[in-house]
């Protein structure tokens, strides 16, 4: 049976944040996510997973800075993730081991680092090839972003192991977030398998892959035997709403990841990470759930 964890970044949004666990476990929900919880105590986040009986499931690491309020800071300022840029592992190193304290409180066992963005700089730069200086390198191109990239998941997949926990990382589309440094599946994977720490894994959005690359089942049937995909996302494409809209045949990819994880033994949760049809009004969420039923 498929476990649907809402995310709270997304779902629920005409509630103030701390109110959204009780709406989602009123729904039926018995998990959540959301992008950062560090705008909130540690305190006050335990208290309403166990209020409402729910699980958290993943949440990300700082996008940049250190401390709770420059982690939000970062996000309000469009930083997307230092994880691959040079000269900034301090700070990184930094905010993971908040991210740390924030799941040892909470009882996550997933944290998701951000990539980041290509620096303009690199993006531009005159000694790139042609098509490298017109599109952003990316994960599968050798230089210093890749290498600290790499350097900084090992370190971080070591300091979560030791208090074990799982580090993941997320290939995402460049229409949402343009110039992000890791867009595709197979990427991802080589990163992982270049890394080789157990508890790095991959988080694999279908939305994202929809948009990147397509042939999303293939990827459902190819990657969840392989061990390395931790967690999954849904949400319709094009505008990322519902998952019984849009391009996507959820009803045969949901058949699809039930098979898979029937063979292979994949336990994992599917994220809920689309914005509503309705927006951001009374119901908006709880009124568009019938796909839970009908699809699910």
């Amino acid at each position: 049976m498929l476990k649907f964890a809402a995310n709270l970044s997304f779902l629920y949004n005409e509630l103030p944040f701390m109110e959204r666990f009780a709406a989602a476990a009123k729904d039926g929900f018995k998990g959540v996510e959301y992008l950062f919880p560090y705008a909130f105590s540690k305190q006050e986040i335990a208290a309403a997973l166990k209020d409402t009986g729910l699980q958290q499931v993943l949440f990300n690491a700082p996008p940049a800075g250190h401390d709770r309020d420059s982690a939000q800071a970062a996000w309000d300022q469009g930083v997307r993730g230092t994880t691959c840029l040079p000269g900034r592992e301090d700070e990184f190193q930094r905010g993971f081991m908040l991210a740390l304290e924030y799941a040892e409180a909470l009882n996550c066992p997933r944290i998701h680092v951000m990539a980041g963005l290509v620096p303009e700089a690199v993006r531009t730069a005159s000694h790139l090839p042609a098509l490298l200086a017109t599109s952003a390198p990316h994960a599968s191109t050798p230089g210093p972003l890749r290498d600290t990239y790499v350097r900084n998941l090992r370190w971080a997949a070591g300091q979560a192991a030791a208090v074990g926990r799982e580090v993941l990382i997320e290939p995402i589309n460049t229409r949402d977030i343009p110039h992000f440094f890791l867009n595709r599946q197979d990427d991802a994977h080589t990163i992982v398998q270049e890394v080789n720490m157990p508890n790095l894994k991959v988080q694999f959005d279908l939305y994202h892959c929809q948009i990147v690359e397509g042939d999303v089942e293939n990827k459902i049937r190819h990657y969840l035997p392989t061990g390395r995909v931790a967690h999954l996302q849904i949400a319709g494409v094009p505008q990322r709403h519902e998952p019984d809209t849009g391009e996507l045949n959820y009803a045969t990819l949901f058949k699809t990841i039930e098979q898979v994880s029937a063979e292979c033994g994949w336990d994992g949760w599917l994220g809920c990470e689309y914005r509503p049809a309705l927006g951001a009004v009374p119901g908006g969420t709880s009124n568009g759930l019938g796909w839970i039923k009908h699809i699910a």
